[in-house]
């Protein structure tokens, strides 16, 4: 068996005065896990870095450029029968802009932006639901001891 990481998770929000709201996609008919509600997903290309991936996936399934971006303190994984290997996620957070328009891929059906508690309710994978929890604790708590690395 072998571990591999070769992609990321981002999730991405906006601020509205003091609301924040996140960017969820839903995938279209046609792909793998068909319907469900996801944030950014994709591959890390050869000689790409994550945050290189996050940018580009960012830019492909929203047409967004971040604004800023932060390394959350959680790595999913998954387990792949079919290729008998373990695959570490690192999970990414990323501010873009409020007025910014979605133009999604082809690799979604719709798009919408949600609450917190929304979002949690809709995702599928308990990975995806604990990062979410983390990243509104650093984002709402003001005494959070959580710190994010920005890149």
């Amino acid at each position: 068996m072998n571990i591999i990481s070769n992609m990321i998770e981002v999730h991405l929000f906006r601020r509205d005065k003091k609301k924040i709201e996140f960017l969820i996609l839903k995938r279209a008919k046609d792909q793998v896990y068909p319907n469900i509600w996801q944030m950014v997903t994709g591959k890390i290309k050869e000689n790409e870095t994550a945050k290189e991936a996050a940018i580009r996936e960012i830019k492909e399934e929203t047409g967004f450029l971040p604004i800023s971006m932060w390394v959350v303190p959680n790595v999913n994984s998954f387990y792949s029968p079919q290729k008998d290997e373990i695959c570490l996620i690192p999970v990414l957070l990323a501010e873009v802009e409020n007025i910014s328009k979605v133009v999604i891929s082809d690799e979604h059906s719709n798009y919408r932006w949600v609450n917190y508690k929304k979002a949690k309710s809709l995702f599928a994978w308990p990975g995806q639901k604990r990062s979410l929890e983390i990243i509104d604790e650093y984002l709402t708590k003001k005494k959070s001891l959580l710190k994010f690395v920005r890149i």
